[in-house]
């Protein structure tokens, strides 16, 4: 009896089906009439904080001449 269970699912197909979507979906709000009431708050305060002050760890270099000539005689 399980032989035959399992030799029956070895032979199962799966079945494929293929699913088609529309290239274009149009949504028509012409129709809907929404009614309702704006409710906000009375009163707000909105307060912008000042940037942290920020202490880079790394310092960029502007200036590589002596690695460049470092290089050149590399080269020669």
């Amino acid at each position: 009896m399980i032989l035959l269970f399992i030799t029956s699912l070895t032979f199962a197909q799966d079945i494929e089906s293929k699913i088609v979507y529309k290239k274009q979906t149009e949504i028509d709000f012409e129709g809907l009439e929404v009614e309702g009431e704006l409710i906000k708050p009375n009163g707000a305060t909105i307060n912008e904080r000042k940037p942290a002050p920020f202490n880079p760890l790394i310092t960029l270099r502007t200036n590589f001449n002596y690695e460049m000539s470092a290089s050149v005689n590399e080269i020669k």
